[in-house]
């Protein structure tokens, strides 16, 4: 399983998963509760459900960059580029805007 924080304005607002079943996006229970919080994209309102999804959602994948700076990051990571979760953890982690991508890290699970 591939495991990712997302954050919006440097706080961490959900998690995405790809897994055997597809992909997954959560908002976290903290980021909810603040006082003004934002969604991730108009396609990804706030609630408190689980986004299920058979391919990467669309706005994540539109984060990955695309040409010759994409060729350089396939060829760099050795990533294959139809592995579009991995992609976005390479490349998402300093985006423009205010969305960015960190990798989950082993000791995060517990």
């Amino acid at each position: 399983m591939k495991k990712a924080k997302i954050y919006m304005h440097d706080i961490w607002a959900g998690t995405l998963k790809e897994d055997q079943d597809g992909f997954h996006f959560q908002y976290e229970s903290s980021y909810l509760g603040q006082e003004s919080v934002e969604a991730i994209s108009l396609t990804l309102p706030i609630r408190n459900e689980e986004y299920k999804s058979q391919s990467l959602f669309p706005f994540f994948d539109g984060l990955i960059p695309e040409g010759w700076l994409l060729d350089i990051a396939e060829r760099n990571w050795k990533i294959n580029p139809r592995d579009r979760m991995s992609l976005l953890m390479a490349t998402c982690r300093d985006c423009i805007g205010a969305v960015s991508v960190q990798l989950f890290e082993d000791k995060d699970n517990g």
